[in-house]
């Protein structure tokens, strides 16, 4: 399937639903891609205009240098996102990215613009810190902790051309979650929704529900079988909260 691709860089739709109420904006895991939200995009539409963001130095930005940081990346992605906002929009992230969102959100709401929701998926809240050190150790390291979150594709895994490509995008994202470090400010005034697997060795139930100190507004946490990539095969029950929760 041909995604088509809006005027910038970032935004890509694989199900385009140009008569939705809201639009979700998703941000990639570490290592990921705006494809990675094809499933999203087919469970959603036509209720959501669901966008995929697309960082720098993968697929078809592979020519451009990574942002290194995560301050980077939601800079970055600001005006991408503010150039959605002819609608209400929610944001969704995944691991890394829901890092990404909320610092979109507290960018967004700087500029007087207030999401419908922030869904945090797999990912501890910022106030929430890990000494983590997975982008400084060698490949073979970095390939066991791709395999032991079960994220990547066996048949990637098992391929090295294709893994010399991506190895380089993987660290870099590595680097940025892990060397993230939440600075203190006013809370959202954004809602905001977590999920999380129960087996997910990233993330603790009392780091995901610390997720509600970023708020002033609705806080709902939901846990569900599985471990870091649990909305694989929760992608049905996800898709139906997200619905419950935005609304459409």
């Amino acid at each position: 399937m041909t995604a088509s691709v809006t005027n910038d860089l970032w935004a890509r739709r694989y199900q385009p639903a140009p008569d939705a109420a809201v639009r979700l904006i998703c941000f990639p895991h570490a290592g990921g891609a705006a494809s990675a939200y094809l499933p999203f995009a087919q469970a959603l539409s036509p209720q959501f205009d669901v966008v995929a963001m697309q960082y720098p130095g993968r697929q078809d930005r592979r020519s451009e240098p990574f942002l290194t940081t995560i301050a980077a990346m939601a800079d970055a992605a600001l005006e991408p996102v503010l150039a959605l906002a002819d609608r209400p929009i929610a944001l969704f992230g995944h691991s890394m990215g829901a890092t990404v969102a909320f610092e979109v959100a507290r960018r967004l709401e700087a500029r007087g613009v207030v999401p419908r929701a922030l869904i945090a998926s797999g990912r501890r809240a910022p106030s929430r810190h890990r000494d983590e050190s997975v982008h400084t150790k060698g490949d073979n390291a970095l390939i066991a902790e791709m395999k032991s979150l079960s994220g990547t594709d066996t048949k990637v895994l098992a391929d090295d051309e294709i893994l010399r490509m991506i190895l380089p995008v993987v660290r870099n994202d590595y680097r940025a979650a892990e060397t993230y470090r939440w600075q203190p400010g006013d809370a959202l005034s954004t809602p905001i929704h977590v999920h999380f697997g129960q087996s997910d060795p990233k993330v603790s139930a009392e780091e995901a529900q610390a997720w509600q100190e970023h708020t002033t507004a609705e806080f709902t946490i939901t846990p569900y079988p599985g471990g870091h990539f649990y909305l694989n095969n929760q992608l049905p029950r996800l898709s139906r909260a997200i619905t419950a929760a935005v609304g459409g």
